[in-house]
């Protein structure tokens, strides 16, 4: 059986359960991060540690763990399964009895296909709360995210009251025309780690950012869009809501991603 970690503690994973009825846990009082660990490194530890503590910042969540403290657990949890490649996972839940869990599961992987290929995405009227903040409240993302799935799509793609495409229900979004990339500004959407990462090999390969969402109606208009998180990088789509997009940049995608995948 996999280990986890409890409040800097090593346990069996079946014994890292939350107590339903704290009243935290009801109220998904909690913020998380999810990390790559390969060969056995962290990628991005520190920017990850530095966004969890944003995250508790942004909703009040007072507690009392170090980012040293979380940083060991995970460390001693490597060694102890003998971690090589995985997802980690941060649970950090608030309250007057704060926790933290640390789990980790097989490494998130895609086929080469979705890269060379695109993926399918559909679009979903909806708004994330307090975007800015990872929080646990991912009801929302749960049912955009199974629908698309339903949809035999890949990725939902959430759309505000305006009309604007401002990011995926687990991916940040863009698109590019001509030598300028177009996404949402930060204040909008969940600001990834590797979307900075991906933002830094867009303007390292030429690329200026302009930070206005693609909307609704001007989506056909893109060379190309694409999506990127953690697990994926950087993922072309081939086609939105049935509507097959461009493709002509899709060799710019590749060269982000690779170079973003690079500084890991």
């Amino acid at each position: 059986m996999r280990s986890a970690v409890r409040n800097g503690e090593l346990i069996k994973e079946d014994q890292a359960v939350l107590p339903v009825v704290c009243r935290e846990v009801q109220y998904s009082f909690s913020v998380y991060e999810a990390l790559r660990i390969t060969d056995g490194h962290i990628v991005h530890l520190d920017e990850h540690l530095r966004r969890l503590a944003q995250s508790c910042r942004d909703i009040d969540l007072v507690h009392p763990f170090t980012d040293e403290e979380i940083a060991v657990s995970i460390e001693a949890l490597i060694e102890a399964d003998g971690i090589k490649d995985a997802t980690a996972r941060i649970l950090l839940v608030g309250g007057p009895s704060a926790m933290f869990f640390v789990t980790y599961s097989d490494l998130l992987t895609y086929p080469e296909s979705y890269y060379d290929e695109g993926v399918a995405a559909t679009l979903y009227n909806g708004e994330r709360f307090l975007p800015q903040a990872k929080t646990s409240n991912l009801l929302m993302q749960y049912i955009a995210l199974e629908q698309a799935k339903a949809a035999g799509c890949f990725e939902a793609l959430l759309v505000n009251r305006k009309g604007q495409v401002l990011e995926g229900t687990r991916s940040n979004f863009y698109g590019i025309a001509g030598r300028r990339i177009y996404t949402a500004p930060d204040e909008l959407v969940l600001s990834g780690i590797t979307r900075i990462s991906v933002i830094r090999a867009a303007e390292e390969l030429g690329f200026e950012i302009v930070y206005m969402p693609p909307t609704v109606t001007n989506l056909h208009m893109f060379d190309s869009v694409f999506i990127s998180s953690t697990s994926m990088g950087a993922m072309p789509v081939a086609s939105i809501a049935g509507n097959p997009m461009n493709r002509s940049m899709w060799q710019a995608v590749k060269e982000i991603c690779a170079l973003e995948r690079r500084w890991e």
